[in-house]
Order: C-alpha cells, then structure tokens, then sequence
C-alpha cells in the first residue's frame, strides 16, 4: 500500500459521503464505517437523507448523506463539522459546505461541475469553491465518472449499469486516505454481486482503481492516521439502533423462556425492526405484517393474552392510531411493548428526520387515565439494554410499556459488545399460585400489585379480559362508581411502585456545579461531549440523562435540588421541561429547544450552556 508524502496523525476524524440519494452514499458509509470498526476504531455514523424515492436529481434537496466519526476512543456523536467530504455532484457540495472544518479535504468528482450540475445546484457562478469560501481547503479534484467509466469499458456494460459502481471508486480513494484495508469490503462485494459475476468484477476494479488513484496523487495530497482504540475484550459488531431493539427482544424473550410475538405494520423510520424479527424465524419468532396500525397492535395484544411476548413497533402517526388499542393493553393489564421510534411531526411531518415531540402523546396520548410505563434509549446500541428492560417490567409487572427511540438512534450505529450471560438478569413470568376452579383474575401480587398472567383456556382457569371496567377482584364487568376509582387508583399506583425497581439517576460530571444539564433519549452523546469539554475548559457543569420517564427514578429530586441553575435540552418546544414542572415544580427550569429535524451539535449546546452560566 502506497503512502503519502504528508502523514497527519488524529485521535479522531470526520467523514461524510454526500451525493444524489441515488449515488449509493449510505452503502458507502456504511462499508467504511464497517471497515473501521473491524479495524479496531470507536465509530458513531449518522445517515441523512431525503424523504423522497427518488428526489430531483442534481438539486439540494435531493442530497443523500452519510457522516462518520470514528477514532481512537470516546466517540459518542457522529461529530459536529466534517474532516473530509465526499462530494459526488455540486449540490453535495453546496448542502455540505458550511459544515467543513477549516483546512479539511474535500473530494469532488470534477465530472459533475457542469454548467448543468452547478444550475441545478444553485451556484450562481461557474467557481463553486469561491462562492461557498472554501479557499485554504485541500481539494482532490478526482474525475470520477470518466475514470469509473474507463475502468470498465472492457466488460461489456451499458453506460448507466457502468455509472452506478462510481462510489466504490471513491470509497477506494478514502480507503486510501486513510490508510484502510480493502479486503472486507472485497468479501462484501463478492457476496452481494456472486450471482451477477459481471457486477462483481465491475465494483471490484473500480474499488482497487479508486485506491490506486490515491496512490497517483500522494505527493501532493496529505493522508491521515488513527490508531486502534483501546477496548475490553470481547465479541463485537456494527449495530444499529432498530436492530438493537430487535435483538434486545429476542434476548428478553429467551430469558423468560417465552415465544416472540411482533405484530407491526411498516412505517419510516421503524421498519427495520419489523425486518430484523421477520429473519429470526430459526429463533422461534412470529412476526405478522398487518394491514394498518390497528391491527398490527391488536395481534400483539392477542399473543399477549395467549401468553406470548407481545410487541408492537411504530413511529408517530401509527402510534396515534394504536392508542385506543393501547388503552385496551392497559384496561386488561397485559404484558406489552411499543415501540416508537421518533420522527419529525406533526402529521407525516418529516419521515427521514429526528425529532422528540412524541413523549407528550408517549405519555398521556389516551382516553381516561392511562398509566403506561415510559422508557427512552439514549444510544444506538443500548437500545438493546432497554429493548430488554422494557420486556422485563412490562412481564414482571403485567403493564405495557412504550420504549422511545428517534430516527438518529434508528439509523445511527455504533461498535457493540456482545454482553456475557450474566451480563442480563433473569426475567421471572409471574405464574399464578391460585388453585384450579378459584383463579379470580385481578388477584393481585402485595409487592407489585400485578395480576396472575394465565393463558386462556387452562382447565380450571378460565377468564375473560377486555375493555371495560372490571371488578377489582373477580374480574367481571363493573360499571359501578367506586370500583372504578379503585380500579384506576390501583393501576397509577401498579406503575409508581415501578419506581423502586428501576436504576435511581445517576450525575456526570462535576458535582458541585452551579448549572445541571438535563436531557432523555438520543440527546445523550451531544449533552455528555459538550458537558465534558466545557469541564476540560474548566467550566463547573454536571449532566443528568433520563432514560426512565414514567415513572421517574426515586431520587429525581434529591438530584435536582442541589443545583442553582437546571436546563432542559431536548429535539422540541420543551415537553420533557414541562413534565418536570408537573412532577417536580419546585425548580426553576430553563431551556434549550431544537426542532429542525437534525440533533444537536456539540459547539451549539456549549454556546447555549455558557451564555446561561455567564448570565
């Protein structure tokens, strides 16, 4: 492998792949951001895209990109601005411009900065690097299109069936820059195209050529160098958040010695999900793809009651439908989780963006009082861990729980270490103890207030369950006052007790500050990174993450009163800040909004932090 002139060494460094959403530049990033966590680095990726099939080509809108941060050790965002951008056409350059690092590398493919390109872009002169201010940059201008074409003309193939190989010829000049081995991505290559041995062989010249024009320009062209991280032993894979979830499901349900049930219908950006369960069949999991939102829950409900792990999963607008069903899950107390993975709203809103404006419909988005168990992950991968948790209240406590996500932890991937055994707790399955013949339904557990979980049709212990009021102990319809306030006493204090059965909340940082940072869900990487680096810069500020919001942990209080200033950060107009005024108002809240469909920057979040410490 050859080596440029100009070593520079980095802890960590940004990568973006950015072209028409034709282009391939999630697969691209996604064979890269492979690559270097098999090479051994920390990686967080950040796929952006349009929500269109097929958006207009050549224009702004139509940019499809994939952002890597990978390096030696504590990667926790997918990075704030851009080391090295890949550029395929104009508008790549345009939509991605303003978040370049100064002095960083971008690679364009020169064929495309036509006349025609640089229109469709919105240049409105023929210099591109001019008008976006890019001057001091090191620009790699690569003829792409003809170099991919001229490297395949041997094999027979049609001008467009050529072309779609054009960003294997840019992965290679990256895996030149950065020292990377090609052969994973050889092996992927071969896999994917064995059946189409002319595809093939056309990936794999154009991947070694890209390689090797890095080769042609390292006297002139820095390269770049981050070493292995650091990290405890271990079995280890690229994991995104959806398949996490999906995977955290299959382990709970193994735990509890239970069958899977995921009835679901598909939605952007959940579908995955359902994908990921439809695949484990060899595992025992029955998946049914429903007609609509209704029925997707109602199924799940059903293998609820005959004694399965009942999940649903959803974004949105589907879980607006699935709410009247939900109140069902909770009328009947039966074990029951949905997932919603978060996208921008209201409405259809924006399917392929981030957004955490459903936790007000998380937790009140129901007729009647309707206490569900609320629980949000905060990284792609530990949404295994609260895939997981999530089946083990809602199982040990007979009630549904709604387990958030986001399109940013959907799509995002970090490295993930296949836990140990022991790593997970049992899951116990609260069996009746009642004797044949005498099973009331709505018996309840002293500690937990749960009911007996039975399956229909056991002898001696047949039962109904539905959506109408029951009587608190035998189970029958009640339409009788009292019994109702009971009833609905019983099921708000079923899911405060929770409470002392969930971890209690834990502060990073620097304890004796004056500010606390407050955040839940996917905002964790940007909240943690910039609360750290104000501490390195000698700022006293301390973190608090909510990952368990219904119920809120035990000491939620204890934490927050010992702080002048408390700021609530979150991707909306600030609902999490006004739950916390409902459940706690004895504090003072301000806050810090953002709803624009992207998450966070680190450098925003530190600005906004210091101008209210400095206040």
């Amino acid at each position: 492998m050859g080596k440029s002139s100009k070593v520079i060494e980095a802890d960590k460094l940004v990568v973006r792949f950015s072209g028409d959403s034709g282009d391939g530049m999630q697969l691209t990033g996604t064979l890269f951001s492979n690559t270097s966590a098999i090479y051994g680095n920390d990686i967080s990726t950040f796929p952006d895209y349009p929500a269109d099939i097929r958006a207009p080509q050549g224009t702004v809108g139509g940019v499809s990109g994939f952002q890597v941060h990978f390096g030696k050790s504590g990667v926790l965002t997918p990075g704030d601005y851009t080391d090295v951008l890949v550029a395929m056409n104009p508008a790549a350059l345009k939509a991605n411009a303003k978040w370049m690092k100064p002095g960083g590398t971008i690679i364009v493919d020169e064929d495309s900065f036509d006349e025609n390109g640089l229109r469709k872009a919105g240049y409105a002169t023929n210099d591109p690097l001019v008008e976006d201010k890019l001057e001091g940059f090191n620009i790699i201008k690569a003829p792409i299109t003809t170099l991919t074409r001229e490297c395949v003309k041997d094999l027979g193939m049609d001008n467009k069936s050529a072309l779609r190989s054009k960003n294997m010829y840019a992965l290679g000049l990256v895996y030149w820059l950065f020292n990377r081995p090609l052969e994973h991505t050889e092996q992927f290559i071969r896999t994917k195209f064995g059946k189409k041995p002319v595809v093939m062989e056309a990936n794999l010249k154009v991947l070694r050529a890209g390689y090797e024009y890095g080769n042609i320009i390292q006297a002139v062209t820095p390269s770049y160098h981050i070493s292995p991280a650091e990290v405890r032993k271990g079995f280890y894979r690229n994991l995104n958040g959806n398949k996490a979830v999906a995977w955290g499901f299959l382990y709970a349900a193994e735990k509890a010695g239970l069958n899977l049930f995921l009835g679901s219908y598909p939605i952007t950006p959940a579908t995955e999900i359902l994908q990921e369960l439809a695949a484990r069949k060899d595992l025992g999991v029955k998946v049914f793809q429903a007609e609509d939102e209704i029925a997707g829950i109602c199924t799940a409900i059903g293998a609820s009651f005959a004694g399965h792990l009942g999940i649903t999963s959803t974004s949105g607008p589907g879980l607006a439908l699935k709410s009247e069903a939900i109140g069902l899950a909770i009328m009947a107390e039966l074990p029951l989780v949905i997932v919603n993975v978060q996208r921008g709203g209201p409405s259809t809103g924006l399917p392929t963006k981030t957004e955490q404006a459903d936790l007000m419909q998380a937790l009140y988005g129901r007729n009647g009082e309707s206490p569900m168990v609320v629980i949000a992950a905060s990284t792609p991968v530990n949404c295994f861990d609260y895939a997981f948790y999530a089946s083990k209240i809602a199982v040990e406590h007979m009630i549904p729980v709604m387990l958030l996500s986001d399109g940013f932890l959907a799509n995002g991937t970090q490295q993930w270490r296949v836990p140990d055994e022991n790593e997970f707790p049992d899951i116990t399955v609260p069996k009746t103890t009642q004797k044949a013949g005498e099973f009331l339904t709505y018996k309840r557990n002293s500690e937990k207030l749960n009911r007996d979980w039975v399956c229909p049709g056991t002898e001696g212990y047949e039962h109904r369950v539905g959506s109408l009021e029951k009587d608190s102990i035998t189970g029958s319809i009640s339409h009788d006052g009292p019994n109702h306030e009971k009833m609905v006493r019983i099921r708000q204090e079923k899911l405060d007790r929770i409470a002392h059965c969930i971890p209690e909340l834990e502060l990073a940082g620097n304890a004796n500050a004056d500010i606390l940072v407050v955040g839940w869900g996917g905002t964790y990487g940007h909240l943690f990174s910039a609360v750290d680096e104000l501490i390195d810069e000698g700022r006293k500020v301390a973190l608090a993450h909510f990952n368990y919001i219904n119920p809120l942990p035990r000491n939620t209080k204890e934490v927050l009163q010992k702080f002048k200033k408390i700021v609530v950060c979150e991707l909306n107009l600030g609902q999490f800040a006004g739950y916390l005024r409902m459940k706690h108002p004895e504090f003072n809240y301000f806050q810090y909004n953002k709803v624009q469909g992207q998450p966070f920057t680190v450098q925003e979040l530190k600005n906004e932090i210091i101008k209210l410490m400095d206040a």
